[in-house]
């Protein structure tokens, strides 16, 4: 019976545990302007696409295009759909790096780096040399 009931506990310490540190799932952005859903995209490597925005069409009634695209044959692309996220790679237990984010309210795409600052906290930066910006997204579904 002791063993059993050390198997299970342990077996719930594991399980927490690896929820503790999983990036996947839904977030909002800063304002609640956007959701962006991070996945699993090749081997260790992590990956987030707009899946709503709060203000999705123009004022005509259009969806949103990705008008600031530095390349101009993307530019007739609308935003929500658009992977931001790319080739983010686990570092550490609630830290990911070396990939990129873009910015479609400036056309550019930046390196980035992710922390998960808890369960439902996680901190995103894009840089440029050696200045980065960093906003704060919150969980909404795993």
């Amino acid at each position: 019976m002791r063993a059993f009931l050390f198997g299970a506990l342990t077996s719930v310490f594991f399980i927490s545990g690896a929820m503790a540190n999983d990036v996947t799932g839904v977030w909002e952005t800063v304002e609640g302007k956007s959701h962006v859903e991070i996945s699993a995209c090749e081997g260790n490597k992590y990956c987030g696409k707009i899946i709503w925005l709060k203000e999705p069409n123009t004022e005509k009634g259009t969806p949103k295009l990705d008008i600031n695209n530095q390349d101009e044959s993307l530019r007739n692309r609308p935003i929500e759909g658009i992977q931001i996220l790319k080739d983010l790679e686990k570092v550490s237990e609630n830290e990911w790096d070396d990939g990129t984010i873009y910015n479609p309210e400036d056309g550019n795409t930046y390196s980035s780096e992710m922390v998960l600052m808890d369960e439902n906290t996680l901190n995103v930066s894009g840089c440029v040399l050696f200045i980065c910006k960093e906003q704060t997204w919150t969980r909404l579904k795993d």
